[in-house]
């Protein structure tokens, strides 16, 4: 065990290249990096579990580009692998940015169409018609849409009368209903202008 806590970089990068004495050299990698790698992820908004997830990602690759022999030793492993964390790190920190963006468009959106569907439902003087259109949506977004409009019922409420397996279906589920709602309304000229006085008027 000592000596695989003493490895030089130059004994390490032949093991990984040939393949000897694998475990011991995989050990002394972590025993050496783990803890400088994976501040470096814990200070730049990731979790322990990020930071073992990367230090994994980064050992993959690592071992990989010795054994293609693109490790020329030009740095010492400490600063390969601190270089290799990093970069591996940000474009993870892009991948979920680009991820929450596609999420934040997809709540406007929904926040949207709930505000084109939802105010005519919500009138008062429209419901009988918007009924008629909701009743033709099928039995499981008429119920949702009045549980929520005309009983004012929460997300739990619903999820609660309902076999969804979280708020967050359910959600999505009023969001289609409403999408569907929006385009009927939108396909019928006359209920349009009829709604828009009854709303405006």
């Amino acid at each position: 065990m000592q000596v695989s806590r003493n490895f030089p970089d130059s004994e390490l990068v032949d093991n990984l290249r040939t393949g000897q004495q694998m475990d011991e050299t995989i050990r002394a990698l972590y025993r050496g990096h783990f803890d400088s790698l994976s501040w470096y992820v814990m200070n730049n908004s990731g979790s322990r579990q990020d930071a073992e997830d990367i230090f994994q990602e980064v050992m993959v690759s690592f071992i990989d580009l010795v054994k293609k022999d693109k490790f020329r030793g030009e740095s010492t492993v400490k600063t390969f692998l601190y270089s290799l964390n990093r970069h591996t790190w940000l474009n993870e920190l892009k991948r979920r940015g680009r991820a929450s963006l596609r999420e934040e468009k997809f709540e406007k959106a929904q926040d949207r169409v709930e505000a084109d569907a939802g105010h005519h439902i919500a009138d008062r003087e429209g419901k009988a018609e918007v009924m008629r259109l909701v009743g033709e949506l099928g039995d499981t977004c008429r119920k949702i849409l009045v549980l929520f409009y005309y009983e004012n019922m929460s997300m739990k409420e619903i999820l609660d009368a309902t076999d969804y397996e979280n708020e967050q279906v359910v959600r999505n589920k009023k969001y289609k209903c409403l999408k569907q709602l929006e385009q009927m309304i939108m396909e019928k000229p006359l209920l349009k202008e009829t709604l828009k006085t009854l709303l405006h008027g």
